[in-house]
């Protein structure tokens, strides 16, 4: 589609109050849920505190469904930016693993080749990215990292400090070397995929961000090579009150206006 007739040109994504461009399109692959309060049959479902960060930042938050993996190329060529959400477990033979730890849960095949799909289609083209929690494992995996399939740690319903590694990305975007993290996961990046670095640290260790750096014969070869940043723990949880984890979403949504 031409980019003068795309839809967050003529209207699908609006503006905020006193701004005269309009709202690029954040992709965000939603979520199954085998339940909801609100319906009665199962779910397609996404945080509203994701969404609202992304609206904030003066994104348009764009769900999408997650099936069809094949198309998912095609289905994001509207979007201006991606956005991997959290969620259940991948499933370990993604990555190497024959045998799941007996914590894993929720895992889908379905959700699974959605969000690999969009990763690799993010990755090849440089469609800036934020990947949370999940999301970070997901393009972890299709970089040919592994994960932890459960941490000694307990990193769940936990708000902890971050190191933030100077000069890198993060820090420009959080503007600090520590952030308050808010943490939900029992899984982690045991070893990192081909091109990512870590740029942030738990006080026991755990890979809490990382980023795309290339290698000396990656920066010899033409191709995109976009923004991107990956998180281990939830901004969303803390953004509406925490400035530094609303910077997140900030820094995503204005990689996406180009």
């Amino acid at each position: 589609m031409p980019r003068e007739t795309r839809p967050a040109e003529t209207g699908f994504g609006g503006t905020r109050s006193g701004e005269t461009r309009p709202r690029p399109i954040i992709a965000i692959p939603s979520r199954f849920a085998a339940t909801t309060s609100a319906l009665r049959y199962a779910a397609v479902v996404t945080a509203r505190a994701l969404a609202d960060a992304v609206y904030r930042a003066g994104g348009e938050p764009f769900l999408m469904h997650p099936v069809d993996a094949g198309e998912a190329a095609a289905r994001l060529a509207v979007a201006d930016g991606l956005l991997l959400p959290g969620g259940g477990d991948i499933a370990p033979s993604a990555y190497g693993e024959s045998l799941p730890h007996d914590t894993v849960y929720d895992v889908d095949a379905e959700q699974d080749a959605f969000d690999f799909a969009a990763a690799r289609h993010a990755l090849d083209t440089g469609l800036p990215t934020l990947a949370i929690c999940r999301g970070l494992q997901v393009v972890n995996v299709v970089l040919g990292g592994r994960l932890n399939q459960h941490m000694e740690a307990d990193h769940r319903h936990v708000v902890h400090p971050v190191r933030v590694w100077p000069g890198s990305l993060l820090a420009e975007v959080a503007g600090t070397e520590k952030v308050a993290a808010s943490c939900y996961h029992h899984q982690c990046a045991s070893t990192l995929g081909d091109g990512l670095v870590a740029t942030a640290y738990a006080e026991d260790g755990t890979v809490e961000a990382a980023e795309l750096r290339m290698s000396h014969e990656q920066a010899g070869q033409a191709g995109p090579y976009g923004w991107f940043l990956g998180v281990q723990w939830h901004p969303e949880d803390t953004a509406a009150t925490d400035p530094v984890n609303q910077r997140i979403f900030d820094a995503l949504v204005a990689a996406a206006r180009g």
